[in-house]
């Protein structure tokens, strides 16, 4: 009996993982692009990040970050898995600007 109990007990936690698991980010292969995009969600259900994915899983292009009240927070580029470009941050208020070439912040 104590293992029938035990064993159900395993298997309901092992599926509320999996589901809550499943429910912070979405997936979807974007044809036009051959890119994977994301969409990741804080534990209230709001969005924390939008991108998108190289098929061998290396970050590409856009990416925005979002804080617990939707307010974006982040805007970020990659190529190929690596920092490029412009990132603007909002930290405290205020607008923070770093330029990123070849993988390496210049202030």
């Amino acid at each position: 009996m104590k293992k029938s109990i035990l064993l159900l007990f395993t298997f309901l936690i092992t599926v509320v993982s999996f589901a809550q698991e499943k429910q912070k980010r979405d997936l979807k292969l974007n044809k036009e692009t051959n890119l994977i995009d994301v969409v990741y969600y804080h534990d209230n259900g709001v969005v924390s990040q939008t991108g998108s994915y190289t098929l061998d899983g290396k970050l590409q292009g856009e990416w925005l970050s979002f804080n617990t009240e939707g307010k974006k927070i982040v805007s970020a580029n990659y190529d190929n898995g690596k920092k490029v470009g412009k990132w603007i941050y909002l930290i405290d208020g205020a607008l923070k600007e770093v330029d990123y070439t070849k993988n390496v912040a210049s202030l």
